[in-house]
């Protein structure tokens, strides 16, 4: 069952302390784009089934990547779509959309999206996984 919208992003917004919820939807937006091009099949498919619709539609529409993005350059890309932004806030806009993500997704689902995707990741989720 999707979360809606509201409930999504207010906690995004709790998550990021921002100021309004649509700083929270911008990098909500920003991180399910780069997000989707990470994700295949039925990986990517069982997530945007679990999101509110526009977000689903962002995951299966995402901005395209030549090659899967380190944690690291992920933050950067992020910092770079969201105008005014520095790494360290980046940062912050990857965790608050990337935890409320893993919420919705579920422990199942969550290790079949972090399977797909370069190590270090569990920690942009907010979800640290044993060695």
């Amino acid at each position: 069952m999707a979360l809606r919208r509201e409930a999504f992003l207010d906690h995004v917004k709790e998550r990021g302390e921002y100021g309004t919820v649509e700083e929270a939807e911008r990098a909500t937006r920003v991180v399910l784009a780069l997000l989707g091009a990470h994700l295949v099949g039925e990986v990517r498919a069982q997530l945007a089934a679990r999101l509110p619709e526009d977000f689903a539609l962002i995951l299966l529409n995402p901005l395209q990547s030549a090659e899967p993005l380190s944690p690291e350059r992920f933050v950067r890309a992020t910092a770079a779509w969201i105008e005014g932004a520095t790494e360290q806030t980046a940062a912050w806009d990857v965790s608050a959309a990337l935890s409320t993500v893993a919420d919705t997704a579920g422990d199942d689902l969550l290790k079949e999206i972090l399977l797909q995707l370069p190590a270090g990741y569990d920690l942009l989720f907010g979800r640290p996984q044993p060695i």
